[in-house]
C-alpha cells in the first residue's frame, strides 16, 4: 500500500480475549491497514502450550512457546496472559528495547504501573492499557486525554461485572448471595475461585488505575480500602429496596479536603445507591463509571465490562493507535504523576451511613442510642423502628447525615458494647442517595 514497513505485532496469550484479538487481526487486515497506513503483521502468538485447544481456530504455525524470542523480534507487544510474572518481565524487556506495549492486565498495571511507565518513558516507547478497566468501555483515554485540561473531582463506578451480576440477581430475583454466585459460576461470569471478584481485589486494582489517572498521582493498590460483597445479606437487600435503593459494589476515587490540605482516597465496598441514580440501572454483568469533573460536569461511561470480543475491541483500539504512532514516528507519551498528592486514609472519608440494630424493646432506648451517635459527632438523619420476630426486641434502622468514617466506627463500637443493643445487624455506606 505504501513504503512503510509493516509493524510486527507479538500477541502473548490466546485465551478468550487473545484468541479474538488474533482472529480479528487476521480477518480484518485490510481494514486495519487502511486505518493505520501500513499492514499489521501478526508475528506470532506466545503461549505456554502450543498444542492446547483454543476457543477460535487459528493458524497453528503462529503459536510459539518461546515468548522471549517473539517479544524481542516485535515492534508492538500485546499482553493478554494475566498475572504478574512472567508478564512483568516480558513487558519490561519489550519496553526497554523500544517496543510499544498494549496490556489488559489490571493487576500488573495496578501493582507495577509506575515501573512500566518509567521504562517506556526512558526510551520513548508507549504503554497503553484501555482494556485494563471496564473491558470495552473507553475510560482510560477520556481520563488521560479528553479530560486532561479539566479537574476531575470524583470517579465512582461499577467496575466488576461478576459482583454486579450477583447483586443484581439478589435484588431482582430475591436470590441469596450463595445462589447468585452459583449461577454466575455456571454462566462463566465467576471463576472457579471467585475470591478476586467477590472480595473486591479486582475492583481495587481498577480503582488504583482510575485514581492514578484522574488525579495525576501514584495511588498504590495497597492504599485502596477494600471490602467485598460477602457480607451482603438478603435482609440488607430487602431493606435497601424498601427504602428505594439498591446495593452496588462501588469503586470510588475522590479528592479529600481536610486539615492536611488536598489529598486523594480510593476505596471499594458495597454501598447504597438511590433507585433513580444512573448506576442503579446497571444490570447483569455490565459496568458503568461515573466521572464528576469541574468543567465538564457529570459524565457516565457504560457498557460491557468483560467478555472476549468486547475486551478485544479495546485492545485493538490501543493497537491501532500505537501502530499509527509507530508509522508517524516520534516518542510515545508517558503517563507520569504530576500532582503528587498524598493519600487520605479511610478514617478521614466523609459519607453517609445506614445502621441496622436489634435492640431491647424498652422505653427510652431510642433517646439513649441517639445520645451515643451525638457523643461521637454523628448526626442522625432518620430513625425507623420495625417489628421483630421476638416481641421483646425491636429493629432500628438509623440513617445518618454525612460523617467521618472514624466517627461512625466509634459509634459502631459503642453500640456493640451498649446494654440496650442485642446486635449490630449491619451497616452500609450510602454513596449515591
Amino acid at each position: 500500500m505504501n513504503e512503510y514497513r509493516s509493524p510486527r505485532v507479538a500477541l502473548l496469550g490466546a485465551g478468550s480475549v487473545g484468541s479474538q484479538v488474533a482472529r480479528l487481526l487476521l480477518e480484518r487486515g485490510d481494514e486495519y491497514e487502511a486505518r493505520v497506513g501500513a499492514r499489521l503483521e501478526l508475528a506470532g502468538i506466545g503461549v505456554r502450550n502450543v498444542s492446547a485447544r483454543r476457543d477460535v481456530e487459528l493458524p497453528q504455525e503462529l503459536f510459539t512457546d518461546d515468548l522471549e524470542k517473539l517479544v524481542a523480534s516485535s515492534d508492538i507487544v500485546i499482553e493478554l496472559m494475566g498475572g504478574i510474572e512472567p508478564a512483568r518481565t516480558l513487558l519490561l524487556g519489550a519496553l526497554k528495547a523500544g517496543a510499544d506495549v498494549v496490556t489488559a492486565n489490571k493487576a500488573l498495571v495496578a501493582a507495577h504501573g509506575p515501573e512500566l511507565h518509567e521504562a517506556a518513558a526512558t526510551v520513548g516507547a508507549q504503554l497503553s492499557f484501555e482494556a485494563a478497566v471496564g473491558g470495552a468501555i473507553p475510560i482510560i483515554r477520556p481520563l488521560d486525554a479528553s479530560l486532561a485540561g479539566d479537574r476531575v473531582n470524583r470517579v465512582m463506578g461499577i467496575v466488576n461485572g461478576t459482583t454486579n451480576y450477583i447483586l443484581d440477581k439478589m435484588h431482582r430475583e430475591g436470590a441469596s448471595l450463595e445462589e447468585a454466585l452459583r449461577v454466575a459460576t455456571e454462566l462463566g461470569y465467576a471463576e472457579a475461585d471467585p475470591t478476586a471478584d467477590i472480595e473486591g481485589f479486582d475492583a481495587a486494582s481498577k480503582a488504583t488505575i482510575l485514581a492514578s489517572l484522574a488525579f495525576h498521582t501514584t495511588v498504590p493498590v495497597e492504599s485502596v480500602y477494600r471490602e467485598g460483597i460477602t457480607g451482603v445479606t438478603a435482609d440488607m437487600v430487602a431493606q435497601a429496596e424498601k427504602d428505594g435503593r439498591v446495593i452496588k459494589l462501588l469503586a470510588i476515587c475522590e479528592r479529600v479536603n481536610g486539615s492536611g490540605g488536598e489529598r486523594v482516597n480510593a476505596r471499594v465496598y458495597p454501598a447504597l445507591v438511590a433507585a433513580d441514580h444512573p448506576l442503579a440501572a446497571v444490570h447483569e454483568a455490565k459496568n458503568a463509571i461515573f466521572v464528576e469533573a469541574e468543567a465538564a460536569g457529570d459524565l457516565m461511561f457504560y457498557g460491557a465490562g468483560a467478555g472476549g470480543i468486547e475486551t478485544a475491541s479495546a485492545v485493538l483500539g490501543d493497537l491501532v493507535s500505537l501502530a499509527r504512532r509507530h508509522i508517524a514516528g516520534g516518542p510515545g507519551t508517558a503517563v507520569t504523576p504530576t500532582a503528587n498528592l498524598t493519600i487520605a486514609p479511610m478514617e478521614e472519608v466523609v459519607t453517609r451511613y445506614q445502621v441496622t440494630l436489634e435492640v431491647r424493646d424498652q422505653p427510652g432506648v431510642m433517646s439513649r442510642l441517639a445520645g451515643l451517635f451525638g457523643d461521637s459527632g454523628v448526626s442522625m438523619e432518620s430513625i425507623e423502628q420495625r417489628s421483630s420476630d421476638d416481641e421483646s426486641l425491636a429493629t432500628l434502622v438509623v440513617g445518618t447525615h454525612a460523617a467521618k468514617e472514624a466517627d461512625l466506627q466509634s459509634v459502631i463500637t459503642a453500640l456493640a458494647e451498649h446494654s440496650d443493643v442485642v446486635s449490630v445487624s449491619s451497616f452500609v455506606r450510602a454513596e449515591a442517595v
